[in-house]
């Protein structure tokens, strides 16, 4: 790279040499117009530094190496990242569109901007010049549509960007919305960002928004009960009620809103392929399935589903539903070495559990017998052939040819004939298939030897097909509209529509969406098998973990994970996010959905010594406080009382509002305030009981603070859970270079194993649910048995400030 200059805030360039200057900037964000006067944002780091202070570099030159920039400051904007805001107007240097180039020393990236006719659009805005229909191709890492360092286009970003997307609610709710919501989708957005500085950005936002505080905002407004749907297409909310989205994603999956194909009409897919016989196939689809929509979700039976297969199961069983249509569950079991019974039945059990019902529950090998005819007509029409070359000769993406592609038709059905019959060992024969993939991969294997028993074919083959071949010919035989699958099965799409065209068979329509990603986690199987080998976890549905199972066993709801995945929304581009965005939504539906009971985790034990009456009292408690019609349940009040250790204090600091000598509080629901008497010391100065004095609620003074506590209660087991991994991404060697095991958090489990429950929790029953008063939401575990209940700690009652 040429050496850079700086220019001074206000200074214009102009050079008509090829080598465009080089602009030095000391700020993270910029605020760039394109000629149109939209605003676009850019952000990113560098390591070079010709200039002082400078953490990047741009170059903006027109089509004949013209250049033309000029620097402004944009004065009236706040400065939510405790940044400058720069400017940059463009003006057009001649052509038909400019190029902006954007790095730096060290950066792994680049962006080209411009352009007249563009081939290539990621979904992330038009950015060019006049008649920028604009592309953008983003080297490095993170090369598919978002990159975490900001969006680029559009009018909005970051706060801003937030706050649109939930204005209708926020002028609806006003100062009552949840602003955390705003906060956790901020951060998401800009990661790199301070959070003190996005939460001052947003609060001023919102203000400016919504203006000061009304006597009608201050007003203590009971809640309205919600109702919760389970799965994609719940039950609208009454009127006078407010939702949490502004589009669901049964909104988001109709076929409008995502521009698919109706049935019947896949040939006006870009890229179909249409065969002479196309139109006859799609009539004889049509009359099978009366133009219904038809999805199917097919996972391996291999592993448990984590949070990423809840966006598919959502996407496929959603978009079926949201459009009048029908979703199977289609087991892809073609790899027997790696299938267990067990994992079968989970899988289920989680598609039923958020929500849906399959319309049917099918196998690949149900297909088996089909799937081995049409290879033998693959054969016969010269498109397919039997090769010899090992796995480790055909891995990777330059390969040798095969010098047995062009072996004769009759020879390569006998040889096939002999696959089945056992007389080739493993590795020694393969089926290929005579095509070259999007991402260069030459004839992939269609059959391949295993001498591995099948759970549901017993020994009847010994060669079992792979997913290039056997996935889009299940697809034809059960007359799937839309196949939709994530993002890294695009260079399959050309082999998709190649086989089924080869056989002359309907060809349904692949559709390809981003994957869902959580940090701070890992889902692969083969890593979740090495943490519980190592016993890092118990098993698949360790709590710390993000299976479905695991998220269930922790006491996440269903309706929780499906409203997670309509945030997320179906988007083209991978999405990786916060693991506290999913708990945000967990708080929403548990709020509504988990009574209240109290519970003491540290008990420190407090004698009432002028109890007001000669036995055991009982007090009233609301299961929802803010809506006392759902009913209460019966709590025990009696001379001794259990509270919180860090409810006492035996020193005052300044804003310390619970109890102390001469410091009185109440407890909560029972109408009586207490006071400090005396305090009992062991013998190592710990303080292991109090006792006080009680006075009624309405002549005492009223107290500083209310706070929990627990008579007669159950003595229970409480499992505390938190991050299984300290740092972000723990499979990246440039973050944990000693691998993920390395990176285990040693503090991600407390038990307390004497935990007192009040006594209104006794007949609940495994993933029941709970709000224990200002501790948190908790689950009851599998592991409860009679006499000793277990409780998971779902998720805190307010996220935690110091989770990124």
């Amino acid at each position: 790279m040429e050496q850079s200059r700086c220019l001074a805030l206000g200074q214009s360039f102009s050079s008509s040499s090829s080598s465009a200057p080089v602009l030095g900037i000391s700020f993270v964000l910029l605020v760039v117009r394109d000629p149109r006067g939209h605003q676009r944002y850019l952000s990113r780091g560098s390591q070079d530094k010709p200039c002082p202070g400078r953490v990047g570099w741009l170059r903006l030159a027109g089509p004949d190496g013209a250049s033309s920039c000029r620097v402004l400051p944009i004065n009236p904007l706040p400065q939510p990242l405790g940044s400058a805001l720069l400017g940059l107007g463009w003006e057009r240097a001649g052509g038909a569109g400019g190029t902006l180039d954007w790095g730096g020393h060290g950066a792994e990236g680049y962006t080209g901007i411009g352009g007249h006719q563009a081939e290539r659009y990621t979904g992330l805005g038009e950015l060019g010049g006049h008649q920028a229909e604009g592309y953008m191709e983003l080297g490095g890492h993170q090369a598919e549509g978002y990159t975490g360092l900001g969006e680029l286009g559009g009018h909005q970003t970051g706060v801003e960007a937030v706050i649109g997307e939930h204005r209708a609610e926020l002028l609806a709710e006003r100062y009552r919305f949840n602003v955390g919501l705003l906060m956790g989708e901020a951060r998401s957005r800009l990661r790199w960002a301070d959070g003190k500085s996005i939460k001052n950005e947003v609060d001023l936002q919102v203000l400016h928004l919504l203006g000061p505080k009304t006597e009608a905002d201050l007003e203590k407004k009971p809640k309205v009960r919600r109702r919760l749907g389970t799965g994609v297409g719940a039950p609208s909310l009454p009127a006078g009620e407010v939702g949490t989205e502004t589009r669901s994603l049964l909104e988001q999956l109709r076929g409008e809103a995502l521009k698919f194909h109706k049935p019947g009409e896949n040939y006006k897919t870009e890229g179909y392929v249409v065969t002479p016989n196309t139109m006859a196939l799609l009539k004889h689809h049509l009359t099978i399935t009366g133009g219904q929509v038809r999805t199917r979700f097919p996972p391996e039976p291999n592993g448990i589903l984590h949070i990423g297969h809840a966006k598919a199961i959502n996407f496929n069983f959603g978009y079926a539903k949201a459009n009048g249509g029908v979703c199977f569950l289609r087991y892809d079991d073609t790899n027997p070495e790696k299938e267990e019974e067990k994992y079968f039945t989970a899988i289920r059990e989680m598609v039923e559990w958020l929500g849906y019902q399959p319309y049917a529950v099918t196998h690949a090998s149900d297909y088996f017998d089909q799937l081995y005819t049409w290879a033998l007509e693959l054969i016969r029409r010269g498109q397919a052939y039997v090769c010899h070359q090992k796995v480790e000769e055909i891995k990777g993406h330059n390969p040798p040819p095969s010098p047995w592609r062009d072996r004769p038709v009759e020879e390569s059905l006998l040889l096939f004939e002999d696959m089945r019959k056992g007389k080739f060992g493993e590795g020694e024969a393969t089926l290929r298939m005579k095509l070259v993939m999007e991402d260069g991969k030459m004839d992939p294997v269609a059959y391949r030897v295993k001498f591995t028993p099948h759970h549901r074919s017993g020994d009847k083959w010994c060669i079992y097909p792979t997913y290039d071949y056997t996935h889009c010919l299940c697809d034809s035989i059960e007359h799937i509209t839309h196949s939709l699958c994530t993002k890294e099965f695009q260079a399959r799409r050309s082999s998709y529509f190649w086989l089924c065209n080869a056989l002359d068979v309907y060809c349904p329509v692949q559709w390809e969406y981003g994957r869902l990603n959580l940090l701070y986690t890992v889902v692969s199987k083969r890593k979740i098998i090495r943490l519980v080998e190592t016993g890092a976890v118990r098993d698949w549905d360790d709590p710390r973990l993000f299976t479905l199972t695991a998220l269930r066993r922790r006491g996440f709801p269903p309706e929780a994970i499906n409203n997670f995945c309509a945030r997320v929304g179906v988007t083209v581009a991978q999405a990786t996010m916060e693991p506290h965005l999913l708990e945000a939504c967990v708080r929403e539906v548990l709020n509504e959905q988990a009574p209240r009971a109290m519970a003491v985790l540290e008990p420190l034990k407090v004698t009432i010594t002028n109890f007001p009456a000669p036995k055991a009292l009982e007090v009233l408690v609301p299961n929802f406080p803010a809506d006392e019609s759902r009913g209460f349940h019966k709590v025990p009040f009696q001379p001794t009382v259990y509270i919180e250790e860090t409810d006492f204090r035996e020193e005052v600091d300044k804003g310390y509002k619970r109890l102390a000598p001469g410091q009185p509080v109440g407890l909560r629901h029972a109408g009586y305030v207490i006071a400090v008497q005396n305090i009992i010391k062991d013998a190592s100065g710990r303080v292991i009981e109090l006792e006080v004095t009680c006075t009624k609620s309405d002549v005492a003074e009223k107290p500083k603070a209310f706070i929990h506590w627990v008579s007669e209660p159950l003595v229970c087991e409480v499992r505390l859970y938190e991050r299984l991994f300290l740092h972000k991404n723990p499979e990246d060697p440039s973050e944990v270079p000693g691998g993920f095991l390395s990176d285990l958090n040693p503090d991600s489990l407390r038990v307390v194993r004497s935990a007192l429950v009040d006594s209104s929790v006794l007949s609940a029953r495994p993933f029941d649910k709970f709000q224990f008063e200002r501790l948190g939401y908790f689950s009851v575990d599998p592991d409860s048995e009679e006499g000793k209940m277990v409780f998971n700690r779902t998720v805190t009652l307010k996220e935690d400030p110091g989770k990124a």
